[in-house]
């Protein structure tokens, strides 16, 4: 008899995580490797907010809490939804979870019956099909072309949708290609729901304050108020507040979903930390000046990148309105064969390539279901970006002269 069960025959392990993995060994054994593949910004938590969780331990709130969070917190969270999204909720419609992650998979988890389907635009997070298909759903995946932003067009969604779709997963701003839904572009995908009214909507959020230049942020709930009841909003403290280590995230949507969500939480692991939850106060309701700090230096890390990968032969590469990522078009990479003879057919034999021969860990496209691309995670220093994209403009040139020879 099999220990491990057959449902995990299904599931992949995490991309982003197996190359941040990989890498790390490559540089334990001696290795100068320079990694851009984790979505984890290399800012130190601002220090009033690290100072506010210190203070929770001095205090002694290091005890068990209610399970959808610290009345405290969620009040903080409600007056955030209210401040910035001219969103309403009550406090039992706000749940406290481990990270943003574990509220998408409490929501999916309370609410799939087997066989459902949840509607997925890709490029997509390595995460929400394998989350899905846990839950006992099933995945129904939608590409979504880099010529038209990578977002979700209404045709789109209308000729996914079938009786057995229970929700469209959103991703604004997106991981990972940075693409930003306009309130134009989520009112012309409420115009379908509409007509449909069994599909519920998810709205990763975890990006909101990580947009630049003209984008705006927008979320579904809030662009479409007749479908907020249909609608579970997600969000948490880790990006913008360089808080990923902490695992603090919300979510808000109908009541009935959030008890069940607040069960299962129960049952597995409880609560997030209680010293998390105080930090997580101030950073929501606390001095928030830093936050422009941090997306001034992103998006001149954003500039930086994609004015040099777009110079390297072979690549191309949008520039993203959002998060922290650039997701690179390797289509002129795909077919070279460099010095050692082998050659790279596919992102992830590209990326395999970047990481032997100059140092530089990305992330394959198909691990977000979308090839050929390469996702080059921009949270690191100026320095180290740099670095990186020298390198990886070296090796392209290296590949077209091996090419033309």
């Amino acid at each position: 008899m099999l220990l491990v069960s057959s449902r995990l025959k299904s599931i992949r392990p995490s991309q982003t995580k197996a190359t941040a993995a990989r890498a790390a060994a490559l540089k334990a054994e001696g290795k100068d490797i320079v990694s851009l593949s984790l979505g984890e910004p290399d800012f130190e938590t601002p220090a009033h907010i690290a100072e506010a969780g210190i203070r929770a331990i001095r205090e002694g709130k290091t005890h068990y809490t209610a399970v959808a969070g610290i009345t405290p917190l969620r009040e903080a969270i409600r007056q955030k939804f209210l401040r910035d999204n001219n969103l309403d909720y009550s406090l039992d419609q706000i749940t406290v979870g481990c990270g943003a992650k574990q509220v998408v998979f409490d929501a999916l988890y309370a609410s799939l019956e087997p066989g459902e389907e949840v509607i997925v635009p890709t490029p997509c997070w390595v995460s929400y099909p394998d989350m899905v298909r846990l839950a006992g759903g099933e995945p129904v995946l939608v590409e979504c072309l880099g010529d038209e932003g990578f977002k979700l067009k209404p045709e789109s969604l209308e000729a996914a949708i079938t009786p057995r779709t229970k929700w469209l997963m959103l991703n604004s701003p997106s991981n990972p290609t940075g693409a930003v839904y306009s309130r134009d572009d989520l009112g012309a995908l409420a115009e379908v729901l509409r007509r449909h009214p069994q599909v519920h909507i998810l709205s990763d959020d975890i990006y909101e304050k990580l947009v630049f230049g003209e984008a705006r942020f927008a979320t579904m709930a809030s662009v479409a108020p007749d479908l907020f009841h249909r609608t579970v909003t997600i969000n948490g403290v880790s990006k913008a507040s360089a808080m990923t280590g902490w695992r603090v995230g919300y979510g808000a949507g109908p009541i009935e979903l959030i008890k069940a969500m607040n069960v299962i939480q129960g049952q597995t692991t409880s609560h997030t930390s209680s010293i998390s939850q105080h930090a997580a106060i101030e950073a929501i309701s606390g001095d928030q000046s830093y936050i422009a700090e941090f997306k001034a230096e992103f998006e001149k890390r954003r500039d930086l990148v994609i004015g040099k990968i777009n110079t390297a032969p072979g690549l191309s590469c949008r520039t993203p309105d959002g998060a922290f990522y650039a997701f690179v078009n390797c289509t002129g990479i795909i077919g070279r064969r460099g010095a050692n003879a082998k050659g790279i057919e596919t992102d992830s034999d590209f990326a395999l390539y970047l990481l032997d021969e100059v140092g530089v860990a990305v992330v394959p496209g198909s691990g977000f279901l979308a090839s050929p691309y390469i996702r080059i995670s921009y949270a690191s220093a100026m320095e180290e970006l740099t670095d990186a994209c020298d390198r990886i403009v070296a090796a392209c040139t290296r590949l077209a002269e091996e090419k033309a020879a």
